[in-house]
């Protein structure tokens, strides 16, 4: 248990500028009717407020899991130049062959990026998911990541209004006391251009919207508005160094939700 604690520490310690930053698996739609290659853009970015975007580097490591099935993606990235508001970075487009009926879990293991400015490395572990057909598979179970979200409420078809709950885990155990910072995809990447969309919405006033789990891990936030919402717990793995300086390894997941018709 003693790395729970390390980790917490150093996410209490990091500043509100690098707990901003958000990795991106993003696709148009998470719904998918028909089969086929469904785009997807990896973009480490601000989005909440059309913000800086970080350089990406090619991932550790970049696939999908579908009825329990690992499926290896990262030969398939293409490196891109995404546009934000205010900067260009390297990013990358890649495909999620969507056939049977189902959940498509994403998963991406990035490099550790080193933030200059904060002389730290954050490693983002990231899931977003997509479901063909309204099948429900895979959305419930852990994928085994050093630190993950585990969602309590299937992530891809949220009721606006209603409460998202997740589990944050490190090494397959609960995470008491983790710092949650809560980020809406304001601006959305657009899939022709690879640049950003005009924000919708405004970051919300003072500062990051976080939520802290209780002793089990668990977190509750009631979701306001449709649209791609992220959770990112900092600091919850359980490795705090990298080369010689502070690393934090969170924990992201993207959910999506929508207004009631």
């Amino acid at each position: 248990m003693k790395h729970f604690a390390l980790a917490g520490l150093l996410a209490a310690a990091l500043p509100a500028t690098a707990q901003a930053h958000f990795l991106l698996e993003y696709t148009t739609d998470t719904l998918i009717e028909r089969p086929g290659d469904v785009p997807v853009k990896l973009v480490f970015w601000h989005p909440f407020e059309n913000g800086h975007v970080m350089e990406l580097a090619l991932p550790q490591a970049f696939y999908m899991i579908h009825n329990g099935e690992k499926t290896d993606l990262l030969p398939g990235l293409e490196p891109i130049t995404f546009q934000g508001a205010d900067n260009e970075a390297s990013a990358f487009l890649g495909h999620v062959p969507v056939k049977r009926s189902g959940d498509y879990v994403l998963v991406t293991e990035p490099q550790p990026y080193y933030e200059a400015s904060e002389d730290i490395y954050i490693q983002q572990f990231t899931k977003a998911f997509l479901n063909r057909n309204q099948l429900p598979t895979d959305w419930d179970q852990p994928v085994g990541l050093p630190t993950e979200i585990l969602p309590l409420n299937k992530p891809y078809n949220v009721i606006a209004g209603s409460t998202f709950t997740g589990q944050v885990l490190s090494q397959g155990q609960p995470v008491a006391g983790a710092e949650i910072e809560i980020e809406y995809m304001a601006a959305e990447p657009d899939m022709d251009s690879s640049a950003a969309s005009q924000p919708t919405v405004s970051p919300m006033p003072g500062g990051s919207v976080v939520a802290i789990s209780d002793a089990n891990g668990y977190f509750s936030f009631g979701v306001p508005k449709a649209g791609h919402w992220g959770f990112a717990a900092l600091g919850s793995g359980p490795e705090t160094e990298y080369e010689g300086k502070d690393l934090s390894q969170d924990a992201v997941i993207w959910i999506r939700a929508w207004d009631m018709e």
